[in-house]
This record gives structure tokens, C-alpha cells and sequence, in this order.
């Protein structure tokens, strides 16, 4: 490990960060990929923009080696194919950091999720370094070195970019490699780095379900409206599809179509012509364009509902649970502080959710994905006993 660390030194990477080499053609990228592809590991960053499209405008591509720091030009090079070959390269570990948006946009931009995927972020709370750090408060806890913020909502589609931008940027990847392996380092000696790369790899998976996710599925996230009638949870399930689908195919973010809230009150009050949608929406270019689709959906909402009954929405958990989440939560605690671990990364408001909504027919609870893997033994196993005595007691 030390002499990894010393291999990608990050005061040779932060003094390259000064003078990042620019990669605008096919020829170079493959030139470089087929350098990345002899290495243990490179880190890896993105920038882009989303401020009305639905997926990621890619702006930049980052990344960092041994030798130094590359800025790769999305908006020039035509095939990044040698990258796609770099990113799922088995032998490769490609470090992030918080990168659930960069393997969104690897994924829909380049056709491909980084693995084996290392997220310095996720690496620091099990390292107990501490919970959910941004770049640069990690890097002043880890290598006592000030990051600056200047550049963070840059346009990264303008070309050129300034040399503040391309420093800024470079400097983003120039300290990964070394936070990496200082972690790996540190979670090896108590135990913990298959647990973190278990936590890693669910990152991928996370994305790919969210963008397999069924549109006609969208509707169940809404759980303040689950006491809609049939026809009225119909429309909202078929009117959420239709702007899920529209949204995905002219690239529009979700609130430039319809915002949430408008969703639910054009399917609690199913106005009956396009001046009461009108009074709901109250944007001309959406009514102009739209507006006979969404009445139509209105008006189909009650055969729709007949011929393909919707499915419940999730009611908010009865009061009994309040007292019973409380000891749920203090066994986690328990078991956080056992194993010297942020109580945050043990057990989250989701995992208990979905355990306490995994009871099946007979009564019987299940663990979650989530509280199956290395959880299990030190919270899940507890949790899942616990719950099944409130059924008996």
C-alpha cells in the first residue's frame, strides 16, 4: 500500500492539476485508455449540466493516474468507446467521489457503469472519518489541504474554458487516488473494505434500476395521496407515466413539464375542461402543447381504472409504530456503537421502512436487500427478531 501511495503522490498529482492535458480527439483518448488500462486504478470525475434536461449534459471528463490529470472534451472527441473500455476493465478500480450522478451520466451518455466502482465518500463514514463529506472538507481532514469552490457552478459547456475552470476541474480528481488508498488502507486493518465495496457496488445497481424503472410505477412514490379513490389513482399513475415517458424522450426535466404538485392536484380535483387545467398549470407554453394530452388522460382516468386497476399507495405507517420504531432505532444504535460505526450508515429510515412493510400474508417479516449483506449479522438478524416478537407480544 505505501507503495501505491507513494505511485500516485498526490503532491506530484496536485501539481499537475496546474497543467492538465486536454484530450479533444479519438486518436488521444485511445492513446491514453490503453496507459489506464495497465493501471491498478485511476479516479474519476464529471462535469455537466441539468438545468432543464432530464439526463446529464456531459460538459468534462476528469481523470487522474499516476503520471498526472487529463481533461477529457466530451463536445469534441466522437468515440469514447476506448473510455467505456477503461470503465468496465475488471482489473481497473475507478475512484469517485459521491458519484451517483457521474455513473448516471456514464451510463446514459457512454452506455456503461464504472466497475469496480471505490467512493471515497462512502470509504470515509465506514472509516469513521465521518458521514456524507463533500471533496473538500475531506480533503482538509485528510491531507490538511483547502479546497476552493469558485468554479462550482461554472457552465461547463462553454468552450474555452477558463484556466480557473480546467484547474478547478483537474483538481477534483488529483486527490482520489491517494483518500482511496488511505482508506483502503485503514478499512483492510478493522475489517471493513469488502463492506464498503459491497456499498460501492450497489451504486451501479441503484442506477440501473432507476433508469429501468416501469413509468407506470412512479405514481407509488406519492404516499401523502394514498387515500385517492380507484379513478383518481388511476389518473395519477397514468398522467405520472405520461410525463415520465415525455420527459425521457425530448430530454426535459420532470418540473419544465409538470411539477409533482400539479400532478396531484389535476388528480384530486380532475378539472373537466382546459380553462380549470389552466387555472392548475398556469403556463401558457405547457397548455398550448400539452394540454389536449393531459385532458385526454383525464378523461380516460375512469375506464383506465376499470381495465387495469391501480395499484395501493403506500399509507404512512399506523401510530403504533412510533413507539415501535424507537426501539428499532436504539438497536441500531446499540449495534453502531458495538461495531464503532456512524449510526447513519448501520441503519437508514429507508431500511427499516422496508422492513416494516416486507410482511407477507402469514405475518412474517423479511430483511430487505439492504439488511441482508453485511448488516445482517450486526443489526439485521436483531431487527428482524425484534419485529416479530411485536407481532406476538
Amino acid at each position: 500500500m505505501t507503495e501505491l501511495m507513494q505511485r500516485y503522490d498526490w503532491h506530484r498529482l496536485q501539481q499537475a492539476a496546474a497543467s492538465p492535458i486536454w484530450i479533444n480527439d479519438t486518436a488521444t483518448l485511445m492513446h491514453y485508455c490503453q496507459q489506464w488500462l495497465q493501471l491498478p486504478l485511476i479516479a474519476l470525475d464529471t462535469e455537466f449540466m441539468r438545468t432543464e434536461t432530464f439526463y446529464p449534459i456531459p460538459g468534462l471528463i476528469q481523470i487522474a493516474d499516476d503520471q498526472g490529470c487529463y481533461l477529457i472534451d466530451p463536445l469534441q472527441v466522437e468515440d469514447m468507446s476506448p473510455l467505456a473500455e477503461v470503465l468496465r476493465a475488471p482489473d481497473v478500480l475507478k475512484v469517485l467521489h459521491a458519484g451517483n450522478e457521474d455513473m448516471e451520466l456514464f451510463r446514459h451518455s457512454y452506455g456503461v457503469l464504472p466497475q469496480p466502482l471505490y467512493d471515497t465518500q462512502v470509504g470515509a463514514a465506514f472509516a469513521g472519518w465521518g458521514f456524507s463529506m463533500g471533496l473538500q472538507r475531506l480533503v482538509a481532514y485528510a491531507l490538511e489541504v483547502e479546497l476552493g469552490k469558485g468554479e462550482t457552478t461554472s457552465d461547463w459547456l462553454q468552450r474555452p474554458l477558463t484556466a480557473e475552470q480546467e484547474h478547478y476541474a483537474a483538481l477534483d480528481v488529483a486527490y482520489l487516488p491517494v483518500l482511496a488508498l488511505m482508506q483502503h488502507e485503514q478499512l483492510e486493518a478493522r475489517g471493513r473494505l469488502s463492506w464498503v465495496m459491497e456499498e460501492c457496488e450497489s451504486i451501479g445497481a441503484s442506477v440501473m434500476a432507476a433508469d429501468e424503472a416501469d413509468p407506470q410505477a412512479y405514481f407509488q412514490r406519492f404516499s401523502q395521496v394514498w387515500h385517492l379513490d380507484d379513478v383518481r389513482r388511476a389518473l395519477l399513475r397514468d398522467l405520472s407515466a405520461w410525463r415520465e415517458q415525455t420527459c425521457r424522450e425530448r430530454d426535459m426535466s420532470r418540473n419544465r413539464l409538470l411539477r409533482n404538485e400539479m400532478l396531484l392536484e389535476i388528480a384530486e380535483r380532475m378539472p373537466q375542461n382546459e380553462q380549470h387545467l389552466d387555472a392548475i398549470i398556469k403556463r401558457g407554453r405547457i397548455m398550448r402543447e400539452y394540454g389536449q394530452a393531459i385532458m385526454a388522460i383525464i378523461a380516460a382516468a375512469p375506464e383506465s381504472a376499470r381495465q387495469n386497476p391501480p395499484a395501493e399507495i403506500d399509507r404512512p405507517l399506523h401510530y403504533v409504530w412510533n413507539k415501535r420504531l424507537k426501539q428499532l432505532r436504539s438497536i441500531g444504535r446499540q449495534a453502531a456503537g458495538a461495531n464503532d460505526l456512524l449510526p447513519e450508515i448501520l441503519l437508514r429510515k429507508r431500511d427499516l421502512d422496508a422492513l416494516i412493510r416486507s410482511r407477507d400474508a402469514e405475518g412474517h417479516y423479511h430483511l430487505p436487500p439492504s439488511l441482508s449483506g453485511w448488516r445482517k449479522p450486526l443489526v439485521g438478524d436483531a431487527l428482524l427478531n425484534r419485529i416479530e416478537q411485536f407481532e406476538t407480544s
